[in-house]
């Protein structure tokens, strides 16, 4: 890689980081595999970057990448023994920021997403943060209309683990 596309990647990527620390806080829960995530997709992400055209707007080739890799390589089984979570389903719009000032709700926002399916983090992820159904399919490689029912689907999941207990 040049040195012109090693500035224009950290300046693409330094704006970004918070995106990548999200996912890994929803794919892992420790620090440590937290780190190991964040360390794996910004490798895979400066391996790829080379071959990012421009199609796309940088943060969602930065999405597929991401979640491609969190997905690939911390794949984790579902835990039976979770403990309830009070978190209504509609406090999930609210912005991660303003969740930051509540610790304890945040923590436990994030162990309810991480009982669900990987892909189903993923589309909670996207929720989150206000991406439309478009980008959303284009991240995940399926069609609008499926990323609307893999929506639903996933909110009405997580709305079952939050009231089941």
């Amino acid at each position: 890689m040049s040195t012109e596309q090693e500035k224009t990647f950290i300046e693409f990527f330094k704006p970004n980081q918070k995106l990548i620390h999200k996912i890994c806080r929803i794919y892992t829960d420790n620090m440590e595999d937290h780190q190991d995530l964040f360390q794996e997709i910004t490798i895979q992400l400066w391996k790829s970057f080379p071959g990012f055209k421009g199609d796309s707007k940088f943060s969602t080739w930065m999405y597929r990448v991401a979640l491609n890799t969190a997905i690939t390589l911390f794949r984790k089984p579902q835990k039976k023994d979770a403990q309830a979570v009070d978190v209504d389903i509609s406090t999930l719009k609210m912005e991660y920021e303003e969740y930051e000032d509540d610790e304890h709700k945040l923590k436990k926002m994030y162990k309810a997403i991480y009982e669900l399916s990987d892909v189903e983090k993923a589309l909670i992820m996207m929720y989150l943060e206000d991406k439309p159904y478009k980008e959303i399919g284009e991240i995940l490689g399926i069609t609008e209309g499926n990323a609307r029912v893999k929506m639903n689907r996933a909110k009405n999941n997580l709305r079952t683990k939050i009231n089941t207990k």
